[in-house]
């Protein structure tokens, strides 16, 4: 069994797919507005970061310069439905500062030729970025093929058998890119896909009745 994990992986991505069509994440007008989103994110769900984020545009705030600039009392107040701003205020400076004086702006930053572990061992340098957070930037604002393994990854495939539930963010995110070919929509997609199933089905309490993965709960293969 244990040489067949990488093909299950797979195959509940198409499943997944299948049932729940194309999420098209991230949702963002711009590759700045990820980066922030990726922030605010941490730590809340993101009904709370739409209301800090649209606070945002409505002070026409949302560009690296203007985050640089804007007296950090006010920034904390905006982002304030995001919860922990205090916090997140600070970071968001600290990666916007980070992406200007190293590349300009996040436009010109997603057009670098660094390879994709310079670029993200670079946001892992910044105070605030940890693995999550530094590869959904990768991902979704940069376009680097990096899979996102989030709470919800391990959760749903622990419970599944497939990964322990014991294993370490990076050998969670090694699993899954050796199981799916290198392509940026679907690792967009199947992040986007297991962040709505395990909002649907599976759940901290979940609800395995009418589950379209049910079936792949099998012994443990890791």
């Amino acid at each position: 069994m244990r040489e067949n994990r990488f093909e299950i992986i797979y195959n509940i991505y198409r499943i997944l797919l299948n049932y729940y069509g194309n999420q098209n994440w991230w949702p963002a007008e711009t590759r700045y507005e990820v980066v922030v989103g990726a922030i605010l994110t941490q730590n809340t769900s993101w009904k709370n970061v739409e209301k800090a984020i649209n606070n945002l545009k409505n002070e026409n705030l949302l560009d690296e310069e203007k985050i640089l600039n804007v007296d950090e009392d006010k920034l904390k107040e905006l982002i304030k439905p995001a919860g922990f701003y205090n916090l997140k205020a600070k970071r968001l400076k600290n990666v916007t500062k980070f992406i200007v004086d190293n590349y300009g702006n996040t436009e010109e930053m997603a057009k670098t030729d660094k390879d994709t572990l310079t670029l993200r061992a670079e946001l892992l340098s910044i105070n605030g970025v940890g693995k999550e957070t530094a590869d959904s930037i990768l991902l979704y604002a940069l376009d680097r093929e990096s899979f996102v393994v989030d709470a919800y990854t391990k959760r749903m495939f622990s419970r599944l058998g497939i990964i322990n539930e014991k294993a370490k963010y990076d050998e969670i995110k090694e699993i899954f890119e050796k199981s799916l070919p290198k392509d940026l929509e679907i690792y967009k997609e199947y992040h986007a896909l297991i962040v709505e199933h395990c909002k649907k089905f599976c759940r901290k309490k979940p609800l395995c009745d009418n589950c379209p993965i049910v079936f792949f709960k099998i012994n443990k293969i890791y």
